[in-house]
Formats: C-alpha cells, sequence, structure tokens
C-alpha cells in the first residue's frame, strides 16, 4: 500500500493530507491565529477547587479556565488517588501539560504526568517505567526495545529518574536511532526544567511542534513514499528537523513547486467539501448517514438502490462490509472522537456479523487514534470509542448555521406566518395604532400574500387595521418583525 504525505503551507493556515492509493484518508488543518495546544506545558494557578468533583480549576493564560482531576496529579507512581484538597489549593502555582484542547464551551483538560514526545520515544521526567506501545505485538521485539532503552540510559550515565514509552514508530529501529532521541529529549527537558523555575504565572513553558514538524514525528511510517512540501520555507526547517531526528527519511522528502496547488493533485479540495456533508454514498449504492452531535456521533448505513444479485441478506452482508471499510475512513478523514454508535442494517447471521465487526477492527488499525470497539447491543448497534485529542474537521472548518442556530432545520414559511398573525394579536391587544407593517423574508411574505391572504383579511376584519407586508432580503424564514404604523 503507497502512502504519500502532502503538506500545505499559507501564512494564515497550514494543511496536511495523507494519501493511501491516491485515496485522502486524513487531512489535518492548524489556523496560525489560533494553533492547537495539545501538548503544550504551561506554568498556571490553581482558580478554584472542586472536592466535589476531585477536580480543579486552573488559569494557563487561556480565555477559560483549564481543567484537572484528581487522577490526572501525579504523586507516587501506582498510589491510590487521594482527595483533591489534599493534592492542590487555590493560589497555588503548577507545571501542568494540555491533554485536550478546548472543544466547544469546555475548557482544555490538562495533566502534571507531563511527557515530551520524539521519534520512536515519549520522554516521561516524573515516571520510572519502560512501556512499549500495544501495537508492536511480537515478543522477542518488545523485549529487544528495552534492552536497548536499559543500554542506552546506562551509556549516558543519567542518573535522575525519568520513563520512556517505546512508540509504534519504534518497531525495528537501531540502537544508535534510538540513543540519538534520548539525547534530543533530555536537552529539551533540561531546557524545559530551566524555564520552570523563572517563569511568570500563568505562562507557556514549552509549545509543541508545528503542524508540520509533528506529521512528520506522529504520521510518517514504513508505508509513507514521499513526503511533499509546497513551501520552500517550511521544507527548509522540516529538512534540519529530519537530519537531525530521522535522516532515514531524507530522501522522502520533496519540495513541491508546482504551479498547480498541491492539494488538487488527488482532489483533496472537493473529498474536505464531502466530509463536511451528512450523507456519504456507497459504491454499492448505499449511503451512509453520520450525525456528529455532543454527547457522541451515530452513523447509519442503508441499502439505499443497491438490490444485488443474489439473497437480501447477501445484499445486506456486502453492504454492510463496504460500510465498515468506509466507516473506518470517515472517522479519521472527520476525526470524529467521543462515543461513535454505528447502525449497521440488521444481519441474521451470526458468522456475517463478525466477518463484519472484524472488517472495521482490521481497517481501524491504520488510525493514528486510540479506537476501542465494545460490542454490539441488544438492539444491534455497535458501540466503540475514539480518542478526542484536538477538534473534529467540522469543529475546525464551520461554526453552527445563523439562520438555524445549529439545528440543522429551518422552520417553514407556513410556521413563520402563523408565528406573525400571533404576534399582530398580541400587540392589538397591547396597543392602537393606525396600521401594521410586517418585514419578513420573500418566501414568506409571497406565502402571506396568497395561500394566507384568506387569513390575513380575516385578521385585519378581526383587529379592525390594515396589515401592509415588506420583503427583508437579508432576513431568513425564520425572522420577522412586525413595525406598528
Amino acid at each position: 500500500m503507497s502512502e504519500e504525505i502532502l503538506i500545505n503551507i499559507t501564512p494564515m493556515e497550514s494543511r496536511v493530507a495523507v494519501v493511501e492509493n491516491g485515496v485522502l484518508q486524513e487531512v489535518h488543518v492548524e489556523r496560525t491565529q489560533r494553533r492547537g495546544i495539545v501538548g503544550n506545558i504551561y506554568k498556571g494557578k490553581v482558580v478554584r477547587v472542586l472536592p466535589g468533583m476531585q477536580a480543579a480549576f486552573v488559569d494557563i493564560g487561556l480565555e477559560r479556565a483549564a481543567f484537572i482531576h484528581a487522577s490526572e496529579i501525579s504523586s507516587r507512581e501506582g498510589s491510590a488517588v487521594e482527595s483533591i484538597s489534599a493534592l492542590v489549593h487555590e493560589g497555588q502555582s503548577l507545571t501542568v501539560q494540555v491533554t485536550k484542547d478546548p472543544i466547544g464551551s469546555k475548557g482544555a483538560r490538562l495533566t502534571t504526568q507531563l511527557s515530551i514526545p520524539s521519534r520512536y520515544l515519549v520522554y516521561m521526567p516524573r515516571a520510572s517505567h519502560v512501556g512499549i506501545s500495544l501495537k508492536i505485538e511480537d515478543e522477542a521485539e518488545r523485549e529487544r526495545l528495552k534492552q536497548v532503552v536499559a543500554d542506552c540510559v546506562a551509556a549516558e550515565g543519567i542518573a535522575e529518574a525519568g520513563g520512556f514509552i517505546l512508540r509504534t514508530a519504534a518497531d525495528g529501529a537501531r540502537a544508535e536511532e534510538i540513543l540519538v532521541d534520548i539525547r534530543y529529549l533530555r536537552r529539551l527537558w533540561t531546557q524545559i526544567a530551566e524555564q520552570m523555575k523563572s517563569a511568570p504565572t500563568p505562562s507557556v513553558i514549552y509549545e509543541d511542534l508545528s503542524l508540520a514538524l509533528r506529521t512528520l514525528r506522529d504520521l510518517v511510517s514504513p508505508r509513507s513514499e514521499k513526503i511533499r512540501v509546497d513551501s520552500r520555507e517550511t521544507f527548509g526547517k522540516i529538512t534540519s528537523f529530519v537530519a537531525e531526528l530521522m535522516p532515514e527519511i531524507s530522501d522522502r522528502l520533496e519540495h513541491y513547486p508546482g504551479e498547480r496547488p498541491i492539494f488538487d493533485l488527488h482532489g483533496i479540495e472537493d473529498e474536505i467539501q464531502k466530509a463536511l456533508e451528512r450523507k456519504v454514498p456507497l459504491k454499492s449504492g448505499g449511503y451512509l448517514i453520520i450525525d456528529p452531535a455532543e454527547a457522541m456521533s451515530t452513523i447509519d448505513v442503508n441499502t439505499g438502490a443497491f438490490v444485488g444479485h443474489r439473497t437480501l441478506e447477501e445484499t445486506i452482508f456486502k453492504t454492510n462490509l463496504e460500510a465498515a471499510t468506509a466507516i473506518a475512513r470517515q472517522l479519521r478523514l472527520r476525526n470524529l472522537g467521543g462515543i461513535i454508535i454505528i447502525d449497521f442494517i440488521d444481519m441474521e447471521d451470526e458468522e456475517h456479523q463478525r466477518q463484519v465487526l472484524r472488517t472495521l477492527e482490521k481497517q481501524l488499525e491504520r488510525d493514528h487514534a486510540k479506537t476501542n470497539i465494545i460490542g454490539i447491543t441488544e438492539l444491534g448497534l455497535v458501540q466503540m470509542t475514539r480518542k478526542r485529542t484536538r477538534e473534529s474537521l467540522e469543529q475546525v472548518l464551520c461554526e453552527p448555521c445563523s439562520h438555524c442556530q445549529g439545528r440543522g432545520k429551518l422552520k417553514t414559511a407556513e410556521t413563520t406566518c402563523y408565528e406573525i398573525f400571533r404576534e399582530i394579536l398580541r400587540e392589538a391587544r397591547a396597543y392602537q395604532p393606525e396600521g401594521y407593517r410586517v418585514l419578513a423574508n420573500q418566501k414568506v411574505v409571497d406565502r402571506l400574500l396568497d395561500e394566507e391572504s384568506g387569513n390575513v383579511a380575516d385578521l385585519e376584519a378581526f383587529i379592525g387595521r390594515t396589515i401592509k407586508f415588506q420583503v427583508e432580503t437579508m432576513y431568513s424564514q425564520e425572522q420577522y418583525d412586525v413595525v406598528l404604523l
């Protein structure tokens, strides 16, 4: 499977597309004016302790105070969670790291268990164990990597405590490559520790890498054949970063100077537009309906026009298999997180159910975010979770509709007409004007003058006043004003 990573840089924003076999699988967007803060380390101040929630609010210099749970405040490794009141008090200075960006009305989520990632490792200065990514399954390789880290730490003569997690990218890495990472992380931690002593409160002590450099660190895999960048300046920064930390991928880097925008190479702009739509067509004629909500996202699978060539059960099975592959891609593409409920078409055959779940699991293996399929409920719904750390694509690119306030539905012109009639009756009881002028949307005024003209005449007779209408082109179908004449 060939994979290509395209990096598009402009002064306003950076965008990254991960393309597998010519098909867009992931897209990441970072706006210069509101960069994500996951991974950043801050010196903050505890502003409120909530004993009932076992949590505290911490001012780290953002618009909203950030939130930290007692379980995220490290005291002793492996010990039971202490009471939040015993761990922190109001006015206390606290060094914290962001684990979740502020999303919607919620503030950022924090931890005091600091960690700094590099290419192959995550360094945890306040821990002492060595962990290994669960995606590295070979037991012999796991043992080798543990030994490599122990040898490197001993060779460097590192006396003070510190733990490491070996990332998935470390699978097959040579001892000298891991040693380079350990030295880089130690240098970085020394700088951070120095800043922690003198930094004012609140302030940022360490900022995670820009999107382009994070992409190299976190997304590049042995499958990545080409990494193309359309900015010469960013290409220079990437080349320096790779030379220091990832020399083995330097031959895959490529500056793209083409006239044609880099995202047009694989029709990525169109794919981004499609990723914001509710309906996702499947090749077979079936389709998905994806509804992200505050508490969870739901995905409904429908057969649509697909009737198949054999039995109904076979048709349903084929549609569900295709849907499982499409769903795994859509979760990555839209960056949907949290609880996800999938309503596959009901299948009688238990073997078919197992195969559909297996297909979904297999397709999710390539997902960089942690996923967990919990199983099928009594209603036949598949429950799963996907780790949410940053905003979804829709949250980055869109805002709630100003016409429908995010409901996704508009009141009909008929409903608005009847609201106008009630408003006029209300006004008629309170005031005695010469008449009324109604300002409304074109569609509403057309209905008032046509289908509702009889009701308008009856209302005029009832209140003994004339009613005039005026079209306001800027009004939505739900907006209107009743003006006294």
